[in-house]
C-alpha cells in the first residue's frame, strides 16, 4: 500500500504504570526474541491465539504470524453499459476460487450498502452469507454509510465457486432457476 500518512509509527507512553510502553511495527530482527517469548508462553497463549492449520501447535516460529492473514475483502463495480450480463458474478467466482485454491485464503468478505440490491443479489446467489451491519463503514457520496457484511469460507465451496456459478447459469438458461 505504500506509505500511508502517519504510518509506520512508533508510539511511546513514558508514564504508564511507572514504566514506558512502546508500540512499533514488527521487524525481522525481532524474530529471535519473539520466538523465545512464544516458546516460553506457548501454554498460556494456546487457548486464545489463532493458529495456522498447516502448522503443528507446538511449533513457534514467526512463520505462522506472517501466514495468518488468511482473510480478504472483495469489492467490484462494472461499466453500466454491460451491467446485468453476468460479468460480475463470473469475475467474483473466479477471484474467490483463485484466492481460496491458489493463494490459500480461508475467508472472503464483501461489504455492500443495504440499498444496493443488485450487488447484494450477486453475493447472495453465489452463496455468501449475510453476517451483519457495519455502521458507518465507508465514506461514500459525502457521508459515512452503513454496509452489510457478507462472507464466504472455503468450507462453503469445497468444489469451488465457479462450478456453483456455472450450475446457476445452466439452470437459468433451462428455465429452472428461481
Amino acid at each position: 500500500m505504500g506509505r500511508l500518512r502517519g504510518w509506520p509509527v512508533t508510539l511511546l507512553e513514558p508514564s504508564l504504570l511507572g514504566s514506558s510502553v512502546t508500540l512499533r511495527p514488527v521487524r525481522v530482527r525481532d524474530t529471535r526474541v519473539w520466538r523465545e517469548s512464544r516458546v516460553r508462553n506457548a501454554a498460556w497463549l494456546r487457548p486464545w491465539e489463532p493458529t495456522n492449520p498447516e502448522t503443528p501447535l507446538y511449533r513457534s516460529s514467526i512463520g505462522p504470524y506472517v501466514a495468518m492473514a488468511r482473510s480478504g475483502q472483495v469489492g467490484y463495480w462494472i461499466d453500466e453499459k454491460v451491467a446485468g450480463r453476468g460479468v460480475i458474478p463470473t469475475a467474483l467466482a473466479m477471484a474467490v476460487d483463485h484466492c481460496f485454491f491458489v493463494v490459500g485464503l480461508h475467508r472472503i468478505e464483501a461489504s455492500i450498502r443495504p440499498e444496493n440490491h443488485a450487488s447484494r443479489r450477486v453475493v447472495e446467489k453465489l452463496g455468501f452469507h449475510e453476517e451483519g451491519l457495519r455502521r458507518r463503514y465507508l465514506h461514500i457520496d459525502g457521508a459515512w454509510r452503513d454496509h452489510l457484511c457478507y462472507a464466504i469460507t472455503i468450507e462453503d465451496v469445497p468444489g469451488g465457486l465457479m462450478p456453483r456459478w456455472r450450475g446457476i447459469l445452466s439452470a437459468s438458461r433451462s428455465g429452472t432457476a428461481s
